[in-house]
């Protein structure tokens, strides 16, 4: 079957085929007990990183993948949008330590369905896999208040820079003055001047340092 093709729908009658995800071997030992002492759920492959992740996708098509975010290689999200890409139909729940705000966030937006801390229990784990099949979230409740919180501080700095003020903000990120900017651009003084006078309004900065400690702190540019 082309690995893009998508997959009739899963027999209910049948295990909720689960793949592990873990750079911790102990872990996944772990994960793994959880997952054979009940009749509903089988364990159908394990990987170290999320490159092995990607390639096991391919040939296993589990149900559900859970994946750990922090490994070397690929890391979680990057994986889960990878497989979420390529087959849709495979679940992920994101299973870590970290409750940071931009991973709880970077790995939802890449397709993850749920995010659970490895504190989980058994019972509870069990349940968010069986409803990740059927395509219901999971959220533990630090990922929640993350979420939360997230949207009460509004858009973040520089949601609404321009592709060119982005551009002129990385040329003030690298040190470069007014008319440093205007010969790189090809363009007038008074052009980068504007520019400039715009970034500093849009990122609510007094001065270029400012708007410069700003971008790096919100990772603006690269």
């Amino acid at each position: 079957m082309n690995r893009w093709q998508s997959v009739p729908a899963r027999d209910p009658d049948r295990p909720i085929r689960v793949m592990l995800v873990d750079d911790h071997d102990m872990v996944r030992r772990g994960l793994a007990v959880y997952l054979q002492i009940r009749s509903d759920l089988k364990l159908t492959g394990e990987a170290s990183n999320g490159r092995e992740a990607v390639e096991l996708c391919a040939r296993l098509q589990p149900d559900v993948v859970l994946m750990d975010l922090v490994m070397p290689e690929m890391d979680g999200a990057t994986a889960t949008q990878v497989i979420r890409s390529r087959w849709p139909h495979v679940q992920v729940i994101a299973l870590t330590s970290f409750q940071d705000r931009d991973m709880v966030q970077k790995v939802l937006q890449a397709g993850a369905i749920s995010y659970l801390m490895k504190n989980v229990t058994g019972d509870d784990l069990a349940a968010a896999i069986r409803a990740a099949c059927m395509g219901r979230s999971t959220l533990a409740p630090e990922a929640a208040q993350v979420l939360i919180q997230a949207a009460n501080q509004g858009p973040a700095p520089g949601h609404d820079l321009t592709e060119r003020e982005r551009e002129v903000l990385g040329l003030l990120v690298s040190g470069m003055t007014n008319p440093q900017i205007a010969t790189h651009l090809c363009i007038s003084r008074s052009t980068a001047r504007a520019h400039v006078s715009k970034i500093l309004d849009k990122l609510g900065a007094t001065n270029r340092a400012e708007a410069v400690s700003t971008a790096l702190r919100h990772k603006l540019v690269a």
